[in-house]
């Protein structure tokens, strides 16, 4: 079942819902078995990954996952890098004002690709700092995936 669009107002509120107090290496490694283990649950054919900075954090490749994921795993995650925003918020703002990111943002696209399955990593306090990204499904199914994973991130149990 494909996830329903979801609205600009959505979007934001789920940025803005899933902002951590913190954001480290174990934490990388958490929220990326919970993807994983999420994504086989559902038998997923995707690649994910997890960036603070410039430093790749976690990366896995689920079989029926190519190459090619992990190239629009780059220009996923290089929106959410410019623009600070999911790069689902990005193209669905595009969408909104009547063109598309592709049209419009005189961006190369073999670099950006504003479709859903980036999701920007935000501290209190600190705004961005990094991405978990998700290839393989539709855009909507790829953002909803990270998304459910960010929910059931930050209300585990702490160790």
């Amino acid at each position: 079942m494909s996830p329903s669009a979801p609205t600009i107002s959505e979007l934001i509120a789920q940025e803005r819902r899933l902002t951590l107090p913190h954001f480290g290496y174990d934490d990388a490694y958490a929220l990326g078995g919970l993807l994983v283990t999420l994504a086989r649950e559902r038998h997923a054919p995707v690649a994910i990954d997890i960036r603070r900075g410039g430093q790749q954090l976690f990366h896995a490749a689920l079989p029926g996952s190519s190459a090619d994921n992990d190239a629009w795993i780059d220009r996923k995650r290089r929106v959410v890098e410019r623009y600070g925003e999911s790069s689902y918020l990005v193209g669905t703002r595009f969408r909104a004002k009547g063109t598309t990111f592709e049209e419009s943002s005189r961006l190369d696209l073999d670099t950006y690709a504003a479709h859903g399955g980036s999701f920007p990593i935000a501290v209190e306090g600190a705004g961005v700092i990094g991405s978990v990204t998700v290839s393989g499904l539709p855009q909507a199914e790829d953002h909803a995936l990270v998304v459910e994973a960010l929910e059931r991130f930050t209300t585990r149990p702490q160790a």
